[in-house]
């Protein structure tokens, strides 16, 4: 595990982050929390609730909109995923950032982080925001067979979209592009 989280702490720093400045959009963060678990890595993502305003029933990483009192976006980031499903701050392990992205329907610039947590974990979801949280497992992700693809034209630009497939469920959106960045980076340490 020690030589999977300095490698990927590695490939993380090694990148250029990719830095969007609108300011007609609202910053927000997310964390995209890994961890060990029966001799193989898993991602941990939550499903909102059908009540929240915006990305009704999706599967997420835990985060949010920054707000002042946060000070940066990775305090955003693990704010909200200490409100979302009780992961304490102290307790995540930061590795590095992914580029930003915007979303689309509901005018968000997205900085994800990455942070490795301890496993097992007593995680409490908050009902208000995630109803479930959603372990899968990195091999899950990067088999192709549960990848599809389809390409569209958005904002007069050409963007791959991202569907992935896991136990009947389907991980789309801003999260899937999230996600295809870091399987790209996990990947290429594996493969190394």
């Amino acid at each position: 595990m020690k030589t999977m989280k300095v490698s990927l702490r590695q490939a993380l720093s090694r990148r250029q982050k990719q830095h969007i400045v609108d300011t007609s959009r609202v910053p927000s963060a997310v964390l995209l929390p890994i961890y060990y678990k029966q001799g193989q890595y898993y991602i941990l993502f939550t499903k909102r609730t059908e009540t929240v305003k915006e990305h009704r029933g999706q599967i997420s990483f835990p985060g949010g909109a920054y707000q002042e009192e946060d000070g940066t976006l990775i305090n955003t980031a693990l704010r909200e995923s200490a409100e979302e499903i009780g992961l304490r701050a102290d307790e995540v392990e930061v590795l590095g950032e992914l580029d930003d992205i915007v979303t689309s329907t509901s005018n968000y610039i997205i900085s994800p982080f990455v942070g490795l947590i301890p496993w097992p974990y007593q995680l409490k979801v908050n009902g208000d925001e995630a109803e479930e949280i959603i372990e899968v497992p990195i091999s899950a992700l990067l088999d192709r067979d549960n990848l599809s693809k389809k390409t569209e034209i958005v904002d007069g630009k050409t963007e791959t979209l991202y569907f992935y497939h896991y136990q009947g469920r389907v991980i789309w959106g801003a999260t899937a592009r999230i996600l295809a960045q870091f399987l790209d980076i996990f990947a290429g340490i594996v493969e190394r």
